[in-house]
């Protein structure tokens, strides 16, 4: 039996791949409040007063990189056992992590997926082109793009969103895009891309991971075991960490988006795409360029560039609309973090900014977004609304940088004050800086509400 820890969307694939193959698995999460069994024989335990060593014999010093050499090894997939898988969102301290990581049982989606594919005993050779694309923000859309760039050549995009592994897996895939995130990276330790891009790092997840440094030598880390013939497109500050300087691909290091467009010959006139979305577009012409033959996208440059210009960005990422009055709205809501607000705000600098802040801080460091708030002011007024869990926190920044600030704590009073405040030319900016969860069910919630009240001429304050 294989245990499986967390109960989100890319357990449950996994275990209905599991099944398939005649595997039941255990699963524990903290949702489950007693121990039952569900219609396909899995175990379903409660985190509570759990223990994996219950179900799994002290393992001889075992590690990831031995698990994923007897996963490669195996005759049949009937006869795997001692692994258990963990969901990326669970942080490295959780006491199950704990045990597993102890009894020498833990191993990543990715590096189960990567066993598979190398164990050429369980079905006809198969080797997928892949791609991880990486960084705080913009990871989605470059995951969409480049997926889009190679689409003519069966690429599909897995990771955080699109296809889950095991579907790639089971489809035979010829090239897989993946959406990488931190907590994936922190938990992989064989798996490799062809092609590894790094977006901007700057500080999210600090609770998770403990500290900035280790956020960002986990996103480093797998350059470490890349090997030769590989790629990489990794941001200019990084070349002397030593994740980069064990690097043994090729790589192109980039300052900004003038400069990686020099670098592939590329005119930015020639692109609609505006930042932040604008340096989203070019890596994942790098991406696919050094993923396959550099002609292979749509042709040449001219034909991805074509396809960059047709991208619709998704929902709830800057996405502007404008209320019976005309007046200008831009929902943020996947902002949810600092350097993503700060990009957000150098959008909309040349206007006046009524500024919606707050939610789950996830432990980050406000300072360089209030130092971004403070140098704006110069040119532009700048009004916070704070929202959510950090109200406190963001209050007492915005009183030591000397800027206008209002206490409302739920979205709707904050929407309610804006349209009270507002002038003629204004924009209002839900870019929270912030998780979701202290108080919506995910971003995307708290985003279509901020639409609702925004549109709603009836919109009253009271608590969500």
């Amino acid at each position: 039996m294989v245990t499986l820890l967390g109960y989100g969307t890319t357990t449950k694939s996994l275990c209905s791949f599991l099944n398939a193959q005649g595997i039941q698995t255990r699963i524990y999460d903290d949702l489950f409040t007693y121990k039952q069994t569900d219609s396909f024989g899995n175990e379903l335990l409660p985190t509570t007063d759990s223990h994996i060593q219950e179900f799994y014999p002290m393992q001889s010093q075992s590690t990831p990189y031995k698990l994923f050499e007897e996963v490669s090894k195996l005759d049949s997939i009937k006869n795997l056992k001692n692994i258990c898988i963990t969901s990326p969102g669970i942080p490295p301290h959780h006491k199950l992590i704990i045990q597993a990581q102890k009894l020498g049982v833990l191993l990543s989606e990715y590096d189960f997926f990567y066993a598979l594919l190398e164990n050429q005993g369980l079905k006809p050779p198969l080797q997928p082109e892949i791609a991880w694309i990486s960084g705080t923000n913009g990871k989605t859309t470059t995951t969409q793009l480049t997926q889009r760039l190679l689409a003519h050549l069966d690429a599909q995009s897995g990771g955080n969103i699109g296809t889950p592994l095991c579907t790639l897996f089971e489809n035979r895939t010829k090239i897989w895009i993946l959406e990488t995130s931190s907590f994936s990276l922190h938990y992989t330790y064989t798996a490799t891309p062809k092609v590894y891009a790094l977006l901007p790092v700057s500080q999210d997840h600090i609770a998770w991971h403990g500290n900035y440094e280790n956020y960002l030598n986990d996103k480093l880390s797998v350059l470490e075991r890349m090997k030769n013939g590989s790629f990489a497109i990794l941001p200019q500050e990084f070349i002397e960490h030593k994740s980069v300087q064990a690097f043994k691909g090729n790589a192109i290091y980039y300052r900004n988006s003038k400069d990686l467009a020099t670098q592939l010959h590329i005119n930015l006139e020639t692109i609609k795409l505006r930042e932040p979305f604008l340096l989203d577009g070019l890596i994942a012409l790098a991406t696919s360029k050094f993923l396959c033959h550099k002609d292979s996208i749509e042709g040449d440059t001219r034909g991805g560039i074509k396809i960059l210009n047709s991208f619709e960005i998704g929902t709830h990422r800057l996405e502007e609309f404008r209320d019976s009055h005309k007046n200008l709205w831009v929902d943020d809501s996947k902002g949810t973090n600092i350097d993503a607000t700060i990009q957000a705000l150098l959008r909309y600098k040349d206007y006046r900014i009524l500024l919606i802040l707050g939610g789950d801080d996830k432990g980050a460091d406000f300072t360089p977004l209030f130092e971004c708030l403070q140098q704006l002011t110069q040119n532009t007024e700048i009004i916070v609304f704070a929202i959510g869990k950090s109200t406190s926190k963001i209050l007492s920044f915005a009183k030591l940088y000397n800027l206008q600030a209002y206490e409302c704590n739920y979205l709707q009073d904050a929407v309610l004050m804006i349209k009270t405040l507002r002038q003629k030319g204004d924009v209002a900016l839900l870019s929270p800086a912030c998780a979701s969860l202290d108080q919506f069910t995910s971003y995307k919630q708290r985003g279509d509400l901020f639409q609702k009240y925004a549109l709603d001429t009836n919109t009253q304050p009271k608590a969500l």
